[in-house]
């Protein structure tokens, strides 16, 4: 089996964070790599990554980065390939990793999540995949639909609360 997502994180201290977007992955059935790598300590390992990402099979990249957070920009900088950053909260709220891997110039585009969303960035990863499987696709569709089914299992739990001023 060849992995088709790839996911990089610059430490791994951001495994943790890391781990739903992995664990998505492997409920969705989607082969994929781990692997950490730094653009600030392996350089010349992150581009060698990128440029033979596509040879490999690797059709989408979700790479995680906090503090100075350039891995998802290092990483769009060198290939062709979809790339989904991933801000890790690390010092100042995230907010720092944020901005560092949205502002991107143009022609080096990183699709950002919400810091610490890796599983929103494993959807995404998910979702561009599905475009040409129509069997994840399904399965895709499914956990979609197992959301909406949460939250209305959710509000009818509500209505079991009691206060004096509750109207519903």
């Amino acid at each position: 089996m060849e992995p088709i997502v790839s996911v990089i994180m610059g430490s791994t201290s951001d495994l943790p964070v890391m781990k739903k977007a992995t664990d998505f992955l492997n409920e969705m059935r989607i082969p994929f790599e781990v692997n950490a790598l730094s653009a600030h300590r392996t350089p010349e390992a992150v581009e060698a990554f990128a440029k033979g990402a596509k040879e490999r099979g690797v059709k989408i990249i979700i790479a995680a980065a906090g503090m100075a957070a350039h891995l998802p920009g290092v990483i769009a900088a060198s290939t062709t390939l979809p790339v989904i950053g991933v801000p890790i909260n690390s010092t100042l709220d995230g907010m720092d990793a944020l901005l560092a891997i949205v502002q991107m110039p143009p022609g080096i585009p990183v699709a950002t999540v919400g810091i610490n969303a890796s599983l929103n960035a494993a959807i995404l990863a998910a979702q561009m995949l599905s475009l040409a499987d129509s069997e994840l696709a399904a399965r895709v569709s499914a956990y979609k639909q197992s959301l909406k089914k949460k939250i209305e299992k959710a509000n009818e739990e509500l209505k079991g609360l009691e206060y004096e001023y509750k109207t519903n």
